[in-house]
Order: C-alpha cells, then structure tokens, then sequence
C-alpha cells in the first residue's frame, strides 16, 4: 500500500513560480511511474506530466517547457516545479502513482495551486 501526500500549493501571481511536492510511505516507490494531475472548477481533471522510474519525462503541451517533473526516490519525494504560471493554471494539483501511464493506483489529496491575474 502507498500513500501519497502534497504540499507546496498556494497563491502567485501570474509569472511567477511554485514546487509541489508529493511524498510517498511505502518501500516500492522506486519502482512507481509517479504524475501529477489537475482539476479546475467545472472541469474534468487532465493529465499535467510523468516520470518513470527510469526519469524519463512526459509533458502535457499546456505545461510543456513551462513545468518540471522530478523525483528522489531516496526521499520517496516526487516534484513539480511549476514556472511562468498563468491564470488558467489554477486547479487542485495531485500526484498519483501506478505501475504504468494510465493506470495509477494511488492517489494523494491534492493541493490548491491558485495564479492571480
């Protein structure tokens, strides 16, 4: 079993930065793919990015070059370092793992990232 557990939401202005964090119990989270996800008021929650256990990466188009995904898997720690953040970025943000893209087991609480105009 994993628990997975988000921090770093809150508000900034448009421009400006944020690092998620989503920190994980269980001694398997090396071997999890690891994403994050949103979801707006009103909307349907979308897919943001991944990283395998290997690092490789996968980005939405509508984050791409703007937001980072990383992880430490000596700190059962996955990130997301968000940049250049827009209004339209304003959603729950939660991290998710499963043994594969599509297929995510766990999921954290999420964590309310909001981007003033």
């Amino acid at each position: 079993q994993v628990q997975l557990v988000e921090s770093g939401g809150g508000l900034v202005q448009a421009g400006g930065s944020l690092t998620l964090s989503c920190e994980a119990t269980g001694r398997t989270f090396s071997s999890y793919l690891m994403a994050w996800f949103r979801q707006a008021p009103g909307k349907e929650r979308e897919f943001v990015a991944f990283i395998t256990r290997n690092g490789i990466t996968y980005y939405a188009s509508s984050v791409k070059g703007r937001f980072t995904i990383s992880r430490d898997n000596a700190k059962n720690t996955v990130y997301l370092q968000m940049n250049s953040l827009k209004p339209e970025d304003t959603a729950v943000y939660y991290c998710a793992g499963g043994i594969q893209a599509g297929r995510y087991d766990y999921w954290g609480q999420g964590t309310q990232v909001t981007v003033s105009s």
